[in-house]
């Protein structure tokens, strides 16, 4: 599929859940995108012990996480709910 895919710059990190949200446009439609903080790690390498530390792993990674996300859209692998979760199979 050749769709156009953006991302915004805004991020929500949900401490207490454990998350990040970021957000891809899609036709005009918000697409909501997930990472737990467990994920983000394993992926930086290293533990996320404190919010600042997420929100440096976040940037950092952002390039590749907007990819991953932009190729799950792609493949349509929304949850039930229709939010794309990096790192799991569709619910």
């Amino acid at each position: 599929m050749n769709q156009q895919i953006l991302f915004n710059e805004q991020i929500e990190l949900d401490w207490q859940q454990q998350w990040f949200r970021f957000d891809a446009i899609l036709a005009g439609q918000r697409v909501p995108c997930f990472i737990t903080l467990a994920q983000l790690g394993r992926r930086w390498s290293r533990p996320i012990p404190d919010p600042e530390s997420a929100s440096v792993a976040f940037e950092q990674l952002r390039f590749d996480l907007e990819e991953e996300a932009e190729s799950l859209i792609e493949d349509e692998a929304f949850d039930a709910q229709g939010r794309i979760w990096l790192g799991h199979p569709a619910i």
